[in-house]
């Protein structure tokens, strides 16, 4: 539908050399307009001219031409104004048929994407997804189950001898004699310090080694 609105990338190319051609027949009109301009610039001085010189007749000549060169200037611009106003059209669809072009591209990309990942892959995906997961927790429990001497165990059992043997132990602390206070400390009356302790004598094989180490000194 597109296609026949706004026309195919030829038509498009088309458009481009058609703004291309305005563009060139603008510029020669107003270097044509320029020169009429000129023109009749100079008639109305040689008007002048001649009205100094007492040369009606010359001198009306002269403006008669004036007049025909300001009326070919008054056409060229309703010619510019013609084609400035093409132009601008021609660029609009220009801009349209570009933002179609672009719309176009991205929906058939969506329609690609959606084609490559439709509602039933994303189901089966999931419903993969899920069961994996099912599988891994079923695993999971398998390995944590005990096997062997450890699947016999009775675990009200054993938690009720735990709880025995924390009673066992807390009536054990009980029963405890209460341990004896540690002996106060001597108060020292302010001003006196305590003794120093007496050195002690040393023996006779200190002095013997005392007196060895001072001879190998010397």
């Amino acid at each position: 539908m597109f296609t026949k609105i706004f026309g195919k990338p030829k038509q498009e190319a088309n458009a481009l050399t058609t703004l291309d051609k305005l563009n060139e027949t603008l510029e020669m009109l107003e270097k044509k307009e320029k020169v009429l301009l000129k023109k009749a610039s100079a008639e109305v001085e040689k008007a002048k001219d001649y009205t100094r010189a007492k040369n009606k007749r010359a001198a009306i000549q002269c403006l008669k031409r004036k007049k025909l060169y300001e009326q070919q200037v008054e056409q060229l611009g309703n010619f510019q104004l013609r084609i400035h106003d093409q132009m601008i059209m021609l660029e609009g669809a220009k801009a349209t048929t570009e933002t179609v072009d672009a719309l176009r591209s991205g929906a058939s990309a969506m329609k690609a994407m959606q084609k490559a990942t439709n509602i039933d892959d994303v189901d089966q995906t999931m419903d993969e997804i899920n069961e994996q997961t099912e599988n891994m927790k079923q695993i999971q429990e398998a390995l944590a189950t005990p096997i062997g001497a450890a699947a016999d165990f009775d675990e009200d059992e054993l938690e009720a001898e735990l709880e025995e043997l924390e009673s066992a132990e807390l009536e054990e602390e009980l029963l405890q004699p209460a341990t004896t206070a540690p002996a106060a400390s001597v108060q020292v009356p302010a001003g006196r310090q305590p003794a120093r302790p007496t050195p002690q004598r040393r023996t006779a094989e200190e002095d013997e080694l005392a007196a060895l180490q001072a001879e190998m000194a010397l």
